[in-house]
């Protein structure tokens, strides 16, 4: 997906190495306690927008440290309540739907703003000149919001992976 994956833990440097070989990820910081994992992800937040993923009590302060804060709906009430998403299943895996799903939705805003502002653009200077009868300009508002609504209605056939 493009995106840099930091395995941040307060597990041991064994188990947080053998995760992360499993996984393919390279950066590795192990035995963080709840303050270093939330310095950790300021830190990281000095290089772009960070997603910070956790399900536990010390998860908390890293959770509201980062731009983003996805919780495990298995994990605790702290984490589920800090975080702005909260995946329905323990999941990891589901983190990046979760991604994928953010990415279409702004798509689908940004494509109906552009055709909500084309509609206006064209039908405003028509319509002032007295080009565009009154009738017509109401048709074409109701075309414009019925194209934002339908296009949006698209995402309904979004392929979740069903993990």
């Amino acid at each position: 997906m493009g995106l840099r994956t930091v395995l941040l833990t307060g597990d041991s440097r064994g188990a947080a190495d053998a995760v992360a070989q499993a996984l393919g990820i390279e950066d590795v910081r192990a035995d963080v306690l709840p303050d270093g994992k939330a310095d950790a992800v300021a830190a990281l937040r000095q290089d772009g927008v960070v997603a910070m993923v956790g399900d536990g009590i010390n998860d908390g302060p890293a959770l509201a440290a980062a731009d983003i804060g996805i919780a495990m709906a298995t994990g605790t009430d702290v984490a589920m309540e800090t975080a702005g998403i909260t995946l329905m299943r323990g999941d990891p895996a589901l983190v990046a739907d979760a991604i994928d799903v953010s990415r279409r939705t702004t798509a689908k805003i940004r494509q109906g703003l552009f055709w909500a502002f084309a509609y206006n653009i064209v039908g405003i200077p028509l319509a002032a000149l007295g080009y565009l009868s009154p009738l017509i300009a109401g048709a074409a508002m109701a075309a414009s919001s019925v194209s934002v609504v339908a296009n949006a209605l698209l995402m309904r056939g979004w392929p979740a992976s069903g993990r």
